[in-house]
């Protein structure tokens, strides 16, 4: 990977890319696995075969997963997304025509799983399919009906089961709106109209809307011919959420304005009392110089007042906080805790939130080690109710990593079970549980 000393950060540390795919079975564990864990934790990232990308968001996608199965860690796998990008070098977009290629990509940032499929996700492509081995199983357009990209970020409604994303283009129409039914038939396409090309990578819903970020990184095609990320902040261009009514999928969006800023995450959304409260982890503005740093971020609520379109805004606190995550079951409605990635100085650790009272409890992961996003799963059918926090921890003492299964109630107490993994597993992005079919 290069020269170590010279290198960029995310090809060192605990970001390091790992070489080869493994395979391991009976894990070692230590402490208890809670019984009722059945299912695989799986976790997308970045991981270039070769090279320098250019930029962490760029490196090829890489599944790690674990099975959980009778108080057991049965297996430990990581597979590369085999993209025609990655098997075969077949770029995004046309060198000529900049025309994108949506079945190419590096499907390196989610996972996702609705109406019986699995799909690995990045926000300029379509889906690639895997199945329960994390083997590829090709890139996937809803059988002819996808005509975008698809955000690594769609959102699940867990009422209804339908499926909301977008996805955006430096083309018009710039944003697009889509919805699949429960059973994974795409009903609605419908373009969004925003005023220029911005990088829109996550969205909200509510139960009565879905909510678009308009906000202020714009493509920069002076940033796009040097082959690093093709987006800078523009103080012109201003900051706003469009919002739009479920029941009329194609009518007008509502929009409102919000102070500038970008959102990569949002923690979920719910409506009450003619307000629309909204939590998401906001950067006070994004790649103004250059797209290698990150100002520091806090939780942030936006409070839109349906009536008068008036927003009230402001920090839950002051943690520098990422990967946001909720009981998925209460997504777009009130969810009254979440839980993030975060760091205060210098250490990593989790924090949770109760969002009532607005206060968080800090738990630092230790010198020298470094969690991933914390994923929530469900001890029992009460949405809300108790659960285990699931993330992958690298820890610099052994240069090694472990899966840690915490008490969602108690992250400030050892993990219930640490399963020792044998390779590490590089800083990456989002993860999911797949449970085994009840």
């Amino acid at each position: 990977m290069g020269d170590a000393d010279s290198a960029p950060g995310y090809l060192t540390g605990s970001a390091r890319p790992v070489d080869r795919e493994v395979d391991a079975v009976d894990l070692p564990v230590t402490g208890e696995l809670p019984p009722s864990l059945s299912g695989v934790y799986v976790r997308n990232g970045p991981n270039p075969v070769s090279g320098d990308p250019g930029h962490w968001f760029f490196g090829d996608g890489m599944l790690h997963g674990v099975r959980l199965q009778g108080g057991r860690a049965a297996w430990y796998r990581n597979r590369w997304v085999r993209t025609p990008t990655f098997t075969d070098g077949v770029p995004v977009r046309g060198p000529s025509t900049g025309a994108p290629n949506y079945r190419a990509g590096a499907a390196n940032t989610s996972v996702v799983r609705h109406a019986g499929r699995t799909m690995a996700l990045v926000e300029s492509s379509f889906p690639h399919l895997v199945d329960a081995e994390l083997a590829t199983l090709g890139p996937y357009d809803f059988d002819g009906r996808l005509g975008t990209a698809m955000t690594a970020h769609p959102k699940a409604d867990p009422v209804t089961g339908e499926l909301h994303f977008f996805g955006y283009d430096l083309f018009e129409p710039y944003l697009t709106y889509h919805r699949a039914d429960a059973a994974g038939r795409l009903d609605c396409s419908r373009p969004i109209e925003v005023p220029g090309p911005t990088m829109v990578h996550d969205m909200l819903l509510t139960e009565r809307h879905v909510v678009f970020m308009d906000l202020p990184v714009v493509f920069d095609l002076a940033s796009a011919m040097t082959g690093s990320m093709p987006f800078r902040w523009d103080d012109g261009y201003g900051a706003r959420l469009g919002l739009l009514d479920r029941a009329d999928p194609t009518g007008p969006l509502r929009w409102v304005d919000v102070e500038p800023c970008y959102v990569f995450h949002t923690l979920n959304a719910y409506e009450h009392d003619g307000v629309l409260v909204a939590h998401v982890v906001r950067y006070p503005e994004l790649w103004r110089d250059g797209a290698m740093t990150f100002a520091p971020t806090a939780l942030w609520r936006w409070e839109v007042d349906l009536t008068g379109g008036r927003v009230h805004e402001g920090p839950v606190d002051d943690l520098a906080c990422e990967m946001p995550r909720i009981d998925d079951r209460l997504l777009g409605r009130r969810a009254d805790r979440g839980w993030v990635l975060g760091e205060r100085d210098g250490a990593k650790g989790l924090a949770a939130y109760d969002l009532l009272a607005g206060t968080s409890t800090w738990a630092p992961a230790g010198p020298g080690r470094v969690p991933s996003e914390p994923t929530f799963v469900a001890a029992d059918d009460t949405p809300g109710g108790p659960g285990w926090l699931l993330a992958y921890v690298y820890d610099a003492a052994t240069d090694g990593s472990e899966l840690c299964v915490w008490d969602a109630d108690d992250i400030s107490a050892e993990p219930v079970a640490r399963v020792r993994l044998p390779q590490r597993v590089p800083d990456g992005f989002h993860g999911t549980w797949l449970a085994d079919p009840a």
